[in-house]
């Protein structure tokens, strides 16, 4: 059993609700802890309590002002450094900028990269992320990243709350997912589809829609299954031509809702049954304006592998079974 007084939780302002939920799951309370901004914007952090010699572990989500929430990480991290921090694990549920994996054309930034040499250089010792939009993002570190899965989450959920499910399809919105959703529909023992999306010509302001390139979701329950939701177009243009191919019902259940657009009201007007995320996001202001949408809570995850990695225990458990079912609690 772990020392209650050896392990300390920290947070930022991105996400406290979750850092408070982590806490009280590990029966730790957090380290009282002040982030606040000088009046020319730069950061101030203080924090309240000593943290020498202990494992400190920060929870920090990249969202909303994603710029501000990792600057705080930064911040956060480096204090604990030089507050003689035993080890520092950076426990970030949305990783930011890890859309930019790759250099896709000419003089584009790797930013991912940089993130990581970042957080390495303040003084991180070890990253817990969730669900990295490119697994190859773990490669950009010379520390240890655990990548957990939000997946086991999703099954549970299906087979708990998709009535109908067993005679179901899991659909990709890209073929990028194409890896995801051959697992899951294998896991489940359904069929799977991917959909693809195109530009009807070459211009950038060219319409776009998607056409079916494997599968057939006619009459059968289409579970559209996707790492990120941002301005939601592709939900639309994906769950518009499930319909118009004959799909019995829609459910999206997507890793990270980021939810930026100023107006996701046309969500509730979409052809879907439900849109389901967790809360690596807050989601509190999205569920206000969006009736459709349903949040997994993720906090038994967390709680788990901060646990398992503060005791030095395996943490592959997480990615079967035991998610699974600790995922029951739907925000």
């Amino acid at each position: 059993m772990y020392h209650n007084n050896s392990i300390r939780i920290l947070t930022g302002n991105s996400h406290p609700e979750l850092a408070l939920a982590v806490a009280e799951r590990l029966n730790v309370p957090t380290v009282p802890c002040t982030v606040k901004k000088f009046s020319n914007g730069e950061i101030n952090v203080k924090i309240s309590e000593s943290v020498r010699d202990e494992d400190v572990f920060i929870i920090q989500s990249g969202c909303d002002d994603v710029n501000d929430n990792l600057m705080e990480l930064l911040i956060l991290i480096s204090a604990c450094k030089t507050a003689s921090a035993r080890r520092i694990t950076a426990v970030i549920p949305c990783f930011p900028y890890a859309r930019m994996d790759k250099k896709d054309k000419s003089r584009a930034p790797i930013t991912a990269k940089l993130v990581a040499n970042m957080l390495t250089v303040a003084g991180c010792d070890h990253v817990i992320t969730m669900d990295l939009h490119a697994s190859q993002i773990q490669g950009f570190f010379d520390i240890p990243v655990d990548n957990l899965w939000s997946e086991p989450l999703m099954m549970g959920y299906i087979k708990r709350s998709i009535p109908g499910w067993q005679d179901g399809i899991v659909v990709s919105p890209d073929a990028g997912g194409a890896k995801r959703v051959t697992a899951m529909a294998d896991k489940l023992n359904i069929e799977f589809a991917i959909v693809h999306r195109k530009r009807d010509g070459k211009s950038l302001t060219a319409p776009e829609r998607m056409e079916l390139l494997v599968g057939d979701v006619k009459d059968k329950v289409a579970i559209l299954v996707d790492d990120m939701i941002d301005s939601g177009s592709t939900l639309a243009l994906a769950a518009r031509t499930l319909y118009e191919n004959g799909a019995k019902s829609v459910h999206a259940l997507i890793s990270h809702g980021l939810l930026s657009g100023s107006n996701l009201s046309f969500i509730d007007e979409l052809p879907i049954h439900e849109l389901v995320v967790t809360n690596t996001i807050p989601q509190n202001k999205h569920q206000e304006s969006v009736t459709k949408l349903k949040t997994i809570d993720i906090s038994p995850t967390i709680a788990e592998s901060i646990r398992r990695t503060h005791n030095g225990e395996s943490i592959s458990l997480l990615f079967g079974e035991w998610a699974e079912t600790s995922g029951m609690h739907v925000l």
